[in-house]
């Protein structure tokens, strides 16, 4: 959960269908981000049980897939965290994958 959430266009996301749900070309456009990353960041958030879609018939007879949050709560511990950490590769292979930045 933890890294699918360090991604600032998940967090954006998030943050906007925290105040309503909506579908996804509207969610596209308040964000400004096209359709194709917007679905990508959507899917992972899905997974991780973050966000949940229906589909819902329009008025004019368009299947529109609408997205809300999903309740959730984080309750980060140094145990969590650590068990978290076991997750991640190690700073060489950031390095290797051409990622920027050290841990904190």
């Amino acid at each position: 959960m933890l890294g699918t959430l360090s991604n600032p266009h998940r967090l954006r996301v998030i943050a906007a269908l925290s105040r309503r749900r909506t579908y996804v070309s509207r969610l596209a456009r308040e964000l400004g981000i096209s359709r194709p990353l917007l679905q990508a960041h959507l899917k992972k958030l899905e997974v991780a049980g973050l966000v949940q879609a229906d589909l819902e018939v329009s008025s004019d007879g368009k299947l529109m897939k609408y997205y809300e949050v999903t309740p959730f709560v984080l309750h980060l511990t140094p145990e969590s965290l650590a068990a978290a950490a076991l997750t991640l590769g190690s700073p060489d292979d950031a390095q290797q994958n051409g990622e920027k930045g050290t841990p904190s």
